[in-house]
């Protein structure tokens, strides 16, 4: 009898013990200084791959690699890739998931039911809101001091910018892409106003993002244009509008402002390559 309970006892021992190691474990996991990270979302790879280890990124979104448009896609080379199913996701496995604010909405509540921790980034609001989700994901990958460092380096650039506005003439600009679309606000025509140019996007009577025609545009004559690439000819009817003879008339190369749509579309990393491109633009053009 005594060597029976004694042997229960063990076993009593053993399973608590395991007990113990494996809940140590769960709660190491859930604070983990240097967690795993699933980015599926264009912005969120850019700060995933500044701002993180390389052993801690378990997989980028589908946009990862895509030079066109991600500003770190040689940084992405090798990393696997994930379609952005929320179902993919939870398999993946990861401590922490990065997600779009604007992302389906549908895989925030499924991430949500199933407990799995994630993050949201944000399309451009402002610097301080940059700031602030630079260091905050920072601090969330257990990498602060990346997070400082890359905060340092943004507002050097920027700083650099605002130089600008001293020693430019006051011009306006508007930010023209594909099919006449006109971005109203955003971080490339937030940053040329830092540089002392004035956004025309309210001449053409737009109070936010939206389509003008060739009338509105030559009617309102905005001193320069910023379109993202220079080609003198059209590939597809997209581009049209851009390349139209009374545009590139009112608008020759000289006065247009031309950033690569690969430096404006995700705040952070691509920052500092923006505002020294944007200063490269003005401080050659504008007179």
């Amino acid at each position: 009898m005594q060597g029976g309970k004694a042997h229960r006892l063990g076993r009593r021992t053993a399973l608590l013990a395991a007990m113990l190691v494996t809940s140590s474990l769960a709660q190491g996991q859930q604070s983990a200084p240097h967690p795993s990270i699933v980015s599926a979302n264009l912005c969120a790879d850019q700060l995933v791959l500044a701002l993180a280890d390389r052993q801690q990124i378990v997989s980028l979104s589908p946009f990862a690699r895509d030079a066109n448009i991600s500003f770190l896609a040689h940084e992405a080379a090798g990393v696997p890739r994930n379609t952005g199913a929320a179902e993919e996701l939870i398999r993946l496995s990861a401590d922490l998931i990065v997600l779009g604010r604007y992302d389906n909405r549908l895989t925030r509540d499924f991430l949500t039911t199933k407990e799995r921790p994630f993050a949201m980034v944000d399309s451009w609001v402002s610097l301080d809101e940059t700031r602030q989700e630079i260091a905050g994901l920072a601090a969330r990958f257990g990498h602060a001091e990346r997070g400082a460092a890359l905060i340092a380096t943004i507002d050097a650039s920027t700083g650099a910018l605002e130089a600008l506005a001293s020693k430019v003439p006051q011009r306006s600009f508007l930010i023209l892409h594909r099919r006449g679309y006109v971005l109203h606000a955003g971080l490339a025509g937030d940053l040329a106003v830092k540089a002392g140019l004035r956004n025309a996007a309210g001449d053409v009577g737009l109070r936010a993002n939206g389509f003008v025609d060739l009338e509105r545009v030559a009617a309102a004559r905005p001193d320069y244009l910023m379109v993202a690439e220079s080609a003198d000819r059209p590939e597809d009817q997209g581009e049209a509008l851009l390349e139209h003879p009374a545009l590139r008339r009112l608008y020759p190369p000289a006065r247009r402002l031309v950033v690569p749509d690969l430096l404006t579309i995700c705040p952070g990393p691509a920052i500092p390559a923006l505002a020294a491109r944007l200063a490269q633009e003005i401080t050659a053009k504008v007179r």
